[in-house]
């Protein structure tokens, strides 16, 4: 049987993040992917030049003939920059009883674009969050999920994981990779463990696209048959091997891709 993936998520114009992002990595990691547009960008390495919503209604009609066609075995959600996204993506979601959902709570893209309206939290926070097997915010985004300054340490960084858990999810995973330690070390917090992924943390400004890509990678596994604990070492390890092969990529003049094929591209 063909493991099956869907990406619920924006697009990026460059390539490098958002939904390209993510059926790249689950092509690479052996998954079959297919995908809901939520968004437009007009984007590339330098930063978002422009956003076009997708029509809720239109988010529906894609969720549909993809899931009543499709054995979807695990779902990644990126960027829900609207409300109205949001209400079509969770009913959408329900009507077909989807499990092993994915949750990137995408607000800020690398660049510093502001991606998520700010009356979308809420609504992230009561319809889609409970649905997650995991969510995969980075630093910023657990501070403003939670309402808090930024972690500044693994302490806070585990308190905010536990009040985001307190929403619904079975696991928070949050990354570090904002941090400016050596290490790059993220959180795994859920079903009363605490799993420390770590990595060196790798000199390079090409990293446009990690969050997009550790989720997908997730979800990658999941689809798999893999556990949430095994796929999320997997997907670490996965998203710091693209990582530092990125500079051997020579795209754009900003914040670089991912190599996400660094397995099979010689």
């Amino acid at each position: 049987m063909t493991s099956i993936a869907v990406t619920i998520a924006g697009s990026d114009s460059g390539g490098g993040a958002g939904i390209q992002a993510d059926l790249k990595t689950f092509g690479a990691l052996g998954v079959y992917g297919a995908s809901v547009i939520t968004a437009l960008t007009a984007q590339n390495t330098k930063g978002v030049t422009g956003i076009h919503d997708v029509p809720a209604e239109f988010i529906t009609a894609q969720i549909d003939a993809v899931f009543s066609d499709l054995a979807v075995n695990a779902v990644k959600i990126g960027m829900l920059s609207q409300v109205p996204a949001i209400h079509a993506v969770a009913a959408g979601l329900a009507r077909h009883s989807t499990k092993n959902i994915v949750l990137d709570p995408v607000m800020v893209a690398t660049s510093g674009d502001r991606l998520l309206a700010t009356d979308a939290v809420d609504a992230l926070r009561r319809e889609l969050i409970p649905r997650a097997i995991v969510v995969t915010p980075n630093l910023h985004e657990a501070a403003a999920l939670t309402d808090a300054p930024l972690a500044q340490s693994e302490r806070d960084m585990e308190a905010q994981a536990r009040q985001i858990l307190a929403l619904g999810p079975r696991y928070v995973l949050i990354k570090g990779g904002h941090g400016t330690t050596d290490e790059s070390v993220d959180l795994l917090v859920g079903e009363g463990n605490v799993v420390r992924l770590t990595a060196r943390r790798i000199d390079t400004k090409n990293t446009h696209g990690t969050g997009c890509t550790l989720s997908s990678a997730i979800a990658a596994g999941l689809a798999k048959g893999v556990d949430l604990v095994t796929a999320a070492h997997e997907a670490k390890t996965y998203v710091t091997e693209a990582i530092a092969a990125a500079d051997g990529l020579k795209v754009g003049q900003g914040h670089g891709p991912l190599s996400h094929f660094y397995r099979s591209w010689k």
